[in-house]
């Protein structure tokens, strides 16, 4: 009988995991509350990594446990924080289909994209059907996923950061401003300049690869370079 009774519930366990593939690990969200509404916080994306375009993403829930589909968008907004510094304030969009009614019902996010790793918070505020939200809710192992570098990612080449550029902004700033203040630049100087120049460039090249808001601080630095050696050729022609 026994036997008999666990064959005859395999069919059913067989279901249970298929359910179990299907739906895959959820992403990790903090649970937070307005009035009679749940609210799920997190990302909309995880793992989380610098420069990958992401989402602040909320699930609402009323009293009665069904989702919240009629939002405006400006009923919510986000600031988010890292490092001590702050974004404007994003607002929500619906993640699912509004006409149709079709997606992840409840669902609703700001688009972000992260540009530097470690912990963020998000600062929720506005009102649902007039009930005032103000929640904060912070990355941690606890809640959701902490922004990750890329570099671990990368092979064969570790494409530079956007620190590393800026790097090369800052240097190319300085010696284009001790250029133009002095009584003549030297030779060695010019050289200096033009090869910092070329470093940058170079940078700037293996920034493009990665896109969005790196490959645009590429073009940036690109254009520095051009400005220096064309700068180079007007003293040397003087």
């Amino acid at each position: 009988m026994i036997r008999h009774s666990f064959r005859a519930g395999r069919p059913l366990l067989a279901v249970i995991a298929l359910l179990v593939l299907a739906v895959g690990p959820a992403s990790a969200h903090v649970v937070e509350h307005a009035g009679a509404y749940t609210i799920e916080v997190g990302w909309l994306h995880e793992p989380t990594y610098v420069g990958e375009s992401n989402a602040v993403q909320v699930v609402i829930h009323d009293a009665g446990s069904q989702p919240v589909t009629d939002l405006a968008a400006d009923d919510l907004k986000v600031v988010v924080t890292t490092s001590g510094q702050q974004s404007a304030e994003l607002t929500f969009e619906p993640g699912f289909d509004q006409v149709d009614m079709e997606g992840p019902l409840g669902q609703y996010d700001a688009a972000i994209q992260p540009t530097a790793p470690g912990d963020y918070t998000f600062h929720i505020t506005g009102a649902i059907h007039g009930t005032a939200v103000d929640i904060t809710a912070a990355t941690s192992a606890e809640t959701f996923d902490t922004v990750k570098g890329t570099s671990d990612l990368e092979f064969p080449v570790k494409l530079p950061t956007i620190t590393e550029i800026s790097t090369h902004l800052d240097r190319l700033d300085a010696r284009v401003a001790t250029t133009g203040t002095s009584a003549g630049p030297t030779q060695a100087s010019v050289d200096a300049a033009v090869a910092s120049a070329a470093d940058a460039r170079a940078a700037a090249d293996r920034a493009l690869l990665v896109g969005g808001g790196t490959g645009l601080a590429g073009l940036i630095v690109g254009a520095i370079g051009l400005y220096v050696a064309a700068r180079r050729g007007r003293t040397l022609g003087s």
